[in-house]
């Protein structure tokens, strides 16, 4: 079973920046579209970006323009830089397969904006 590691959140000030990371154990990474996802206090979760395994993008019109994702396939990792944050950003932040979450979600990591 492949599990997944949410790393890289913090207590941000608004229009700053995180970077976040999503490590993933087993070789199958490499082929499945992945996706960061969000859930703030009181809503469901959302999904904000996406790749494919060979790279292209796509991005929640919410996000669209601040955020990139990445992947490193070599290292079952898969990114998301966020620029330009905003307090409705605040949530715990998730990887997962896309379109539908076939793997165990991780613990997340908390990504707070606020002056």
């Amino acid at each position: 079973q492949v599990q997944l590691v949410e790393s890289g959140g913090g207590l941000v000030q608004p229009g700053g920046s995180l970077r976040l990371s999503c490590a993933a154990s087993g070789s199958i990474f490499s082929i499945n579209a992945m996706g960061w996802y969000r859930q703030a206090p009181g809503k469901q979760r959302e999904l904000v970006a996406s790749i494919s395994s060979r790279g292209s993008t796509d991005y929640a019109d919410s996000v669209k323009g601040r955020f990139t994702i990445s992947r490193d396939n070599a290292k079952n990792t898969v990114y998301l830089q966020m620029n330009e944050l905003k307090p409705e950003d605040t949530a715990v932040y998730y990887c997962n397969t896309v379109p539908s979450a076939r793997f165990d979600w991780g613990q997340g990591t908390q990504v707070t904006v606020s002056s």
